[in-house]
């Protein structure tokens, strides 16, 4: 299981089937350490997030700052993103959120 689910918790069905539920990502303040860029042929969510946090697991930070959350993970080129310079703030936002359901 993917670390970020680990706080949402795994619940069952009647017939003892495991599921998680879809994780709610949060709203990220703008920040003075974020980071602006424009997008360039075959940037996706995942690799900048391994370029500027050095985990690719942390994709949906930059999606999530952008409204992205539910898109591919593909960027169009020529689009401005926000990284946020925070990610730590961003993952207890997360875990905040979703340790509540």
């Amino acid at each position: 299981m993917a670390s970020r689910y680990k706080n949402i918790g795994q619940l069952f069905t009647e017939q003892n089937r495991g599921y998680i539920r879809n994780p709610i990502y949060p709203t990220l303040p703008l920040h003075e350490d974020d980071i602006y860029i424009i997008t360039t042929s075959g940037d996706r969510y995942d690799t900048l997030a391994l370029q500027f946090y050095s985990d690719s697991s942390l994709w949906w930070v930059i999606a999530s700052a952008n409204n992205f959350e539910k898109a591919s993970l593909a960027v169009q080129p020529g689009v401005q993103l926000r990284i946020p310079g925070n990610k730590t703030e961003a993952v207890k936002l997360y875990n905040e959120v979703n340790s509540l359901r």
